[in-house]
């Protein structure tokens, strides 16, 4: 949608200005970066070179890199991993079910590529006989590219997870699909799994997908037990960081960094281990892996698309983003009202696999619980639920023990959908 980004008229009151005093009077975390990543410790892997020369070849696999152009004239940077390590598993017909996965928020495609190649479930469904593409929404450091706006410009960056549905995830499946000829399996982590479910909803992707596996399913946040996330939706954090000019919300700058350390400081939280206080206290990453996934992440986003977030953390529930008054969502819109995401409206015959984690602050069991009601109706024999009690939000991305907990099983349930 074109046009400035508009922040709902709500009151933003005393404590959004006392957070906005000390985010501006405070430095970001000096001894470890905003993030925790330990000062002195020796460089790590990046993926400056690209994610297919840094991540993928250095194990042997074919990679190659793509670009997309979405209809509102965003390019999109994906990988294709065209097969296994050893070139064999591709089934009886020779051809390879294609595969695509999509990460969530503030990370891009490197996240699903920071343990060894027997740990990495784009490599392990490489192996297992699929074709695998990555993809990289708009805002992530290969997907910061468009054809006629820069990333300087308020304008690039005026879009939310909406435009992730009706643009981003539409252009990869036209590209895989435009080169496959197949059906296509999605596989979803947090935000890659909410904009799945609204896409699928809105009954545009339908038509070119087999079936969709969902890690840490995030639809409903109203029990998310995060304490920074909660006090970044209810103190208007992004809805702050728009009112001082900021449309990229990039979580390694001066402004932002100093927003999360004043939450920090508010809520008592030992921001040196963030990673933890965000995603919940996750039960199998490496300490190695950790410091690769920091020397590479986050990424930005959209301070918009941040607002979005908010807003479906204090309306509780799913639905396009608030204008912020009857006027604005009327001009957008036609209703005064944003319209909802009806997610029980998904084909009741996709077969679907949800795996979700007894520890996870930001998928909260509660709101998977939820969200699993919506489905119903849906077909019994097309539904497949894994619930890992120890498992927390990253640990279904990075943990050491995730190919024999959660990924063997979602290429069982690929394969069962041939």
């Amino acid at each position: 949608m074109a046009g400035s980004v508009m922040v709902p008229s709500v009151s933003i009151g005393l404590a959004l200005c006392v957070l906005i005093f000390f985010a501006l009077s405070l430095k970001p975390l000096e001894a470890r970066g905003t993030f925790g990543r330990l000062a002195g410790k020796p460089p790590q892997r990046t993926a400056s070179g690209g994610i297919c020369a840094s991540s993928v070849h250095i194990y042997g696999y074919k990679c190659e890199e793509h670009d997309v152009v979405t209809q509102d004239g965003y390019i999109l940077n994906m990988q294709r991993i065209p097969e296994g390590r050893t070139g064999t598993g591709a089934g009886d017909g020779g051809k390879r079910q294609p595969v695509l996965i999509q990460h969530g928020i503030l990370v891009d495609g490197m996240s699903w590529l920071l343990n060894p190649a027997d740990q990495n479930l784009p490599l392990i469904l490489a192996d297992q006989g699929f074709e695998v593409w990555m993809g990289n929404t708009r805002g992530t450091r290969f997907s910061r590219r468009h054809k006629y706006l820069d990333p300087s410009q308020r304008a690039f960056w005026n879009w939310s997870w909406d435009e992730l549905v009706s643009y981003d995830l539409p252009a990869m499946f036209d590209h895989i699909h435009g080169l496959t000829g197949q059906k296509i399996h999605y596989l979803g982590h947090s935000l890659g799994t909410l904009i799945g479910f609204a896409s699928f909803s809105e009954k545009g992707l339908v038509d070119k997908v087999r079936s969709a596996a969902m890690l840490s399913p995030v639809a409903y946040l109203s029990h998310m037990t995060t304490v920074i996330g909660d006090i970044a939706a209810k103190s208007f954090l992004a809805e702050a960081t728009s009112i001082l000019g900021w449309a990229e919300f990039n979580p390694k700058s001066g402004l932002v960094g100093g927003f999360i350390k004043a939450i920090c400081l508010k809520a008592g939280i030992d921001c040196y281990d963030l990673l933890s206080v965000i995603t919940g206290k996750n039960c199998c990453l490496n300490a190695s892996t950790i410091d690769l996934f920091l020397a590479n992440e986050p990424q930005s986003t959209s301070t918009k698309n941040m607002i979005h977030l908010a807003q479906t953390v204090r309306v509780k529930e799913l639905r396009k983003y608030n204008y912020g008054s009857s006027d604005h969502n009327i001009k957008y819109y036609g209703q005064a009202i944003p319209p909802a995401y009806n997610i029980s409206a998904i084909p009741h015959d996709l077969p679907l696999f949800f795996s979700y984690g007894g520890l996870d602050s930001l998928a909260d069991v509660k709101d998977v619980e939820f969200l699993l009601d919506q489905f119903k109706y849906h077909d019994i024999d097309k539904m497949n639920v894994q619930f890992v009690n120890d498992y927390a939000h990253a640990d279904f991305i990075m943990g050491v023990t995730a190919k024999d907990v959660v990924y063997n099983q979602v290429a069982t349930f690929f394969k069962r959908q041939a």
